[in-house]
């Protein structure tokens, strides 16, 4: 049985809720269509479509197939279009997601070493956030994403974890900057306790963003002392920081991101009880043959250059050390 054919002319009909439409659609005539999707039905031992009506309609097991079809034939298309570029010794293209709030020298630096290391591997990137991200890799319109973790989404795998210490972000002029000026950079002056900020407003990126993250950020808040007055929610970084510039709150971010605005001060959490973790995440099937070593290679970037660079400094104080790499921990 040439099970591809047969739901290629199902998801026609599904599309069409008419056989003969769909049979024009297709290019052939209606009873061979009619003869197609009867065999499909006999090989799943389930009837698709309710033909007890004046308009044929989907079945529950109908609905079903749809999503699953399509699923079925990308990721067959994409296989047929893998080998052929492999038998040209190349490793195709890897559809990757990345989240909005990648900082571009960790992007370029992502890129660079992709291309280094696999030279025969283009990376098709489409700027998403995690649930849309998460969505796109369950129905097979991306290879790999850069996630949020947990995944917690079943069908999917994910790589090393990368977890990212993040610090207060606060305007320069805001008393908690300019209270310490004889602060240096790696010194426990330098730091910020969560129970300093107490009183303050806080920006935030939405909690459908990533509700488990959104959850543990507000738990190890009120555990270290610091109940927002008001929340702000922020989805693209540049709004963030535009936020915490006009007053409106402080904010959690990797210094990289708070790096993009001059007239904002990052300071590190005494304690660093913020992590948020992040990691490469694909469909196990069907698996893109590189989409491992991506998240291998990614991690590996990751790890060293979001947080390279130096801290900054507060007026008349020198740059702070190098920070120290990111802890790496490997999801079973």
């Amino acid at each position: 049985m040439d099970l591809s054919r047969h739901l290629r002319h199902f998801i026609v009909v599904a599309e069409e809720l008419h056989f003969g439409r769909a049979a024009e659609v297709l290019g052939i005539a209606q009873p061979p269509l009619s003869q197609s999707i009867q065999r499909l039905e006999r090989e799943l031992g389930a009837e698709l479509f309710d033909r007890s009506r004046r308009q044929i309609e989907l079945t529950m097991a109908g609905r079903l197939l749809v999503g699953e079809a399509r699923r079925f034939l990308a990721g067959e298309e994409r296989l047929r279009a893998t080998m052929r570029q492999a038998g040209d010794g190349e490793l195709g293209t890897l559809r990757v997601g990345v989240p909005p709030e990648i900082p571009a020298v960790t992007l370029h630096a992502l890129l660079r070493h992709v291309t280094e290391e696999t030279p025969g591997l283009r990376l098709e990137l489409h700027e998403l956030t995690t649930p849309e991200q998460l969505r796109r890799l369950t129905s097979a319109q991306l290879d790999a994403g850069l996630v949020h973790h947990p995944v917690g989404v079943p069908g999917l795998r994910s790589g090393p974890v990368v977890e990212i210490p993040l610090g207060v972000v606060l305007p320069r002029t805001s008393p908690l900057v300019l209270t310490r000026p004889g602060a240096r950079p790696g010194s426990r002056s330098w730091e910020i306790a969560l129970a300093d900020l107490a009183g303050h407003d806080l920006v935030v990126f939405p909690r459908e963003t990533s509700p488990a993250w959104y959850d543990r950020m507000l738990d190890a808040c009120r555990a270290g002392g610091f109940s927002p007055v008001r929340l702000q929610h922020a989805r693209n970084p540049e709004f963030l920081l535009g936020l915490v510039l006009a007053g409106h709150g402080v904010a959690f971010e990797q210094e990289a991101i708070a790096r993009r605005e001059p007239r904002l001060a990052w300071r590190p959490l005494a304690g660093a009880p913020l992590r948020r973790g992040i990691c490469v995440a694909w469909p196990e099937r069907p698996a893109h043959p590189a989409a491992a070593r991506f998240a291998a290679l990614a991690a590996g970037v990751l790890a060293r250059d979001v947080t390279a660079g130096t801290s900054q400094a507060a007026p008349g104080t020198s740059p702070s050390p190098t920070p120290r790499p990111w802890s790496v921990v490997y999801a079973p």
